[in-house]
């Protein structure tokens, strides 16, 4: 069988499966779930285009983590043939860890457990399936391998996975905005002392890039109207989990169901190879399915959350840079209370309060800029615009939402 494949990808064009590994790899089941999880999770019902998936996304990294690699290669930088593959199966694998909705799930279904940990156990329990072919991948997955540049383009503030997804989603969504040049910071990428670092004529495509990532989040990712919904989606799995453990009929899935009714730490991932299967097999498709039946489900509370989320009738949403004050959190657990008719202990099911937060840079982890002195500087130093200082704050805005239907 030809396992040396092309791929049509409506942001890049042709990619090119190089290896059998990688073919087999894209192949493996766990790989072939991020087809079913969308990358954006329910940022569609805002941007009806952005439906595209994690599948997509490790693709397009891969892609660019070959592009990379090859023009370190033309710049005189020492890339074995191993070092190549490792680090294109490390950026393909590096979301693998996903749960459905991505990121609007971590909270509910496996509390405290980031993606990065988890794909880093299905990394290993492909290592063995593959016979240890994944140990440098690995490696430079941890960042244990002695070359560091390689892990700094799988995880770091100018790394390939931000490269992929800030492009792919900004052409999904429409937002142009977001637009970066990545042909021009692919080309500006160097290697100094074995660190990743960007050659001075880059600079102004960095400053780009991490405007655009702060645009990005205030108008794509942290949208109010995607909070809003992510929240919703949120309540209804926590009141599932309710249901389940006060010993309820709750259809689900069996992968689902494995986590309505336990709520797993990494060390049950770990220790478990049961329990690391089930999430293996979870995607955004037993959501929307289990979504469907409690739509009818006898619970009120389930039953509402369910049938908003499907007729897209979400949550009004306010949001503050000052704290939401206690008597107006109280002003609408008392209204969603009368409204709906439920006991107090049960209303934080039917409104939400929270804080969500934009970092564009964090100087703790920098992007460097070669000078050609051959010193090395800080993009937030080397920049002549103020602004790129700034960025480096984290800003936070807090927010209160709930039903339309309920007047205050």
């Amino acid at each position: 069988m030809n396992k040396k494949k092309i791929i049509n990808d409506p942001v890049y064009g042709f990619i090119t499966i190089t290896s059998e590994l990688l073919f087999d790899i894209i192949s493996h089941p766990y790989v072939q779930r991020l087809r079913h999880i969308k990358q954006l999770g329910l940022t569609d019902q805002v941007y009806p285009g952005a439906l595209h998936t994690r599948f997509q996304h490790a693709l397009g990294a891969l892609h660019l983590m070959s592009r990379v690699l090859d023009n370190l290669r033309t710049k005189g930088i020492e890339i074995s043939a191993e070092e190549y593959e490792a680090s294109q199966i490390a950026i393909l694998l590096h979301d693998l860890g996903h749960g459905p909705f991505s990121h609007a799930l971590e909270d509910s279904i496996m509390p405290g457990v980031n993606h990065e940990s988890v794909s880093y156990l299905l990394m290993s329990r492909l290592n063995v399936e593959f016979n240890g072919a994944l140990d440098l991948t690995l490696k430079i997955f941890r960042n244990s391998y002695k070359r560091k540049f390689f892990h700094q383009l799988v995880s770091s503030q100018l790394d390939i996975d931000r490269l992929d997804y800030l492009k792919r989603d900004c052409f999904f969504t429409g937002v142009m905005e977001g637009t970066i040049g990545v042909d021009r910071i692919i080309s500006m990428l160097h290697v100094h002392r074995d660190q990743l670092v960007v050659e001075e004529k880059g600079i102004y495509s960095i400053e780009n890039f991490l405007n655009a990532r702060r645009l990005m989040y205030w108008q794509v990712y942290l949208h109010k109207t995607t909070i809003s919904a992510e929240r919703m989606l949120v309540n209804l799995i926590r009141r599932a989990q309710a249901l389940v453990h006060a010993g309820e009929d709750v259809p689900a899935s069996i992968a689902l169901m494995h986590f309505l009714k336990e709520q797993f730490s990494l060390e049950n991932l770990s220790e478990n190879p049961a329990t690391l299967e089930a999430f293996g097999q979870l995607d955004d498709n037993d959501i929307w399915g289990a979504v469907k039946f409690w739509k009818n489900h006898p619970d009120k509370i389930l039953s509402t959350l369910s049938t908003m989320l499907l007729e897209r009738k979400l949550f009004q949403i306010e949001l503050s840079v000052d704290p939401i004050k206690k008597s107006v959190i109280e002003k609408v657990r008392t209204a969603v209370s009368k409204k709906y008719e439920t006991l107090r202990a049960e209303t934080p099911y039917l409104f939400s309060t929270g804080i969500v937060s934009n970092e564009a840079y964090t100087e703790g982890q920098k992007i460097n800029i070669l000078t050609r002195q051959g010193n090395l500087l800080d993009i937030a130093q080397a920049s002549d615009l103020p602004n790129i200082k700034a960025l480096s704050k984290i800003v936070k805005k807090n927010y209160l939402c709930w039903p339309k239907n309920v007047s205050l």
